[in-house]
């Protein structure tokens, strides 16, 4: 067997397994959206039915009527709006500090950072809550906003590394022209960052968009639930109403999905680029 042959054999033996994957990860997406526009007599058939008939748009109308779905619209909307400028004001931030400033107790103080992510999350979540309470924050969608522009541990470590393979060169430059500090990170380094901070902000957006068990702990007021809140609504006593629920959930769902498709170069380039110096 020739190389080129081998080439082409490998590539079409790559492409097949992409594909099989793809379809995969696809199939539970398709029956979402499939389940969205069942009557409800289709949904529980087995074996599945994957193509409904009749289409049941009126299932949408429906579930955007079973709940307040603007008013919980707006609510995850604006959470996951300040969530996620917080994290990308603060993250490049500190990960600059970290990569290309000179401080003392600057590796103490990453080394908690980086054990931060060792912590669960459920052995942080009743201090964090009574913290929370003492603030009189319970009830507001601050808990669920302030602690992003605090920073992200794992988006530090993230975007730290991907400012540690940027040369040096550029900020000696810089500082030689006149330039201060905050200057040369604003006007140099960040926009050299912008993959990275894109694909940082992406991430938190998702988190935040799809969050459930935050809202759950510090919402108490039904006029300010999210989206991931409003979907429990959709269970009763009386079963599960799956097909507006499945309803909401893909135009939950598409939000996302958008954005990521309009980003995707960019949100590769920042995961890609973001390991190649530690």
């Amino acid at each position: 067997m020739s190389a080129t042959t081998n080439r082409t054999v490998k590539t079409i033996a790559a492409q097949l397994l992409l594909i099989a994957a793809s379809v995969f990860f696809l199939a539970p997406f398709f029956w979402m959206v499939s389940t969205s526009l069942k009557p409800a007599t289709q949904i529980h058939t087995f074996p599945p039915q994957w193509i409904p008939k009749p289409f049941m748009w009126t299932n949408y109308i429906e579930a955007m009527d079973y709940i307040p779905f603007f008013a919980y619209l707006k609510n995850t909307a604006v959470i996951t709006g300040f969530s996620t400028l917080g994290v990308v004001l603060a993250c490049p931030l500190v990960a600059y500090s970290f990569a290309k400033l000179n401080w003392k107790g600057k590796g103490t103080l990453f080394f908690i950072t980086i054990a931060v992510m060792m912590i669960p999350g459920q052995v942080t979540m009743i201090p964090l809550f009574l913290l929370f309470e003492r603030l009189n924050w319970i009830g507001t969608a601050l808990p669920l906003t302030v602690p992003a522009f605090f920073g992200v541990p794992f988006y530090i470590f993230l975007l730290r590394q991907f400012f540690l393979g940027l040369p040096n060169e550029l900020k000696d430059a810089a500082r030689i022209d006149g330039a201060g500090e905050f200057r040369i990170y604003w006007q140099i380094m960040l926009p050299l960052a912008k993959s990275a901070a894109l694909a940082v902000g992406l991430f938190q957006f998702m988190a935040s968009w799809t969050d459930f068990m935050g809202p759950l702990l510090y919402l108490t007021d039904q006029q300010s639930y999210t989206l991931s809140l409003g979907l429990q609504q959709f269970q009763s006593q009386k079963g599960t109403e799956w097909g507006l629920m499945m309803a909401v959930s893909t135009m939950m769902t598409a939000p996302i999905i958008v954005l990521f498709f309009f980003l995707q170069k960019t949100f590769i380039q920042g995961i890609t680029f973001s390991g190649i110096k530690g």
